[in-house]
């Protein structure tokens, strides 16, 4: 090969290079990745499959128990510009336990018996996508506010003997987004974090509490209480449970 042409071929190389490391240096921490566990509790969890007269509303904390289930979720957090963010979450949670129902249950268009031992699984999955903006910073706080579209794949299930039935209800959902920090020292900070909307026929909250210490430039340890409550009161179901989490995660920053 002609040798200009080699050293034309070496210099082009070395520009692609250069803008292609000098890229990834500007997206350095423009990314973190968070994943959060813990032990949750039900307080609430009312079924009415179908809600028009003709079903029994019953109890899944009754049938089920409190808990605790184990849960865990995963953030990833795309840091666009000094303003502007995306942040997706993948949240599944599914639990079965088994109880005996105190009366008859009427649930979905079949029948289960009271005093029979009757296996019930919940599912209330969530896929979320966040945008962010960086509404006001201060020397110690930062808010930022957004929206959030929900999608929300749940699932009812009761199995006894041989009869089982199950109520799928996946559905999109759109969310307010609120998010604040403020920061005690170098190290340690407090996060407030929630999703939330309420109106017509359901609602839905998830918010959550936590106090954080970085452990590096690139790393933070969480610690603290999220809460998930709402549901909808419609023609196909009556379904609302109040849910809470005792959560630790860790984020890292890249």
């Amino acid at each position: 090969m002609n040798p200009f042409r080699i050293r034309m071929l070496a210099a082009a190389l070395t520009l692609g290079l250069l803008i292609l490391t000098g890229g990834l240096a500007q997206a350095q921490d423009r990314f973190s990745l968070e994943l959060e566990a813990g032990p949750v509790w039900q307080t609430k969890n009312d079924q009415e499959i179908p809600n028009d007269g003709t079903a029994t509303r019953f109890s899944l904390v009754d049938l089920a128990g409190k808990g605790p289930q184990f849960a865990a979720r995963g953030y990833l957090t795309w840091n666009i510009n000094e303003k502007h963010s995306l942040r997706g979450l993948f949240a599944p949670l599914s639990f079965t336990e088994t109880g005996t129902p105190a009366g008859d249950i009427s649930f979905n268009g079949d029948s289960f018996l009271a005093g029979v031992p009757t296996e019930a699984t919940y599912t209330f999955n969530n896929y979320r996508l966040t945008y962010r903006y960086l509404w006001l910073e201060g020397e110690n706080w930062r808010w930022h506010i957004g929206f959030t579209a929900k999608i929300r794949d749940a699932q009812v299930q009761l199995v006894q003997g041989d009869l089982t039935s199950t109520k799928d209800n996946t559905g999109f959902v759109p969310l307010l987004h609120l998010a604040g920090r403020y920061q005690i020292n170098d190290s340690w900070y407090v996060n407030l974090d929630i999703d939330a909307l309420a109106g017509g026929p359901g609602r839905a909250e998830d918010a959550a509490l936590k106090v954080g210490r970085r452990l590096g430039s690139s790393l933070a340890w969480e610690l603290g209480y999220r809460t998930v409550e709402g549901g909808a009161d419609v023609d196909e179901v009556y379904s609302f449970a109040w849910l809470h989490y005792a959560v630790t995660s860790v984020r890292w920053d890249f």
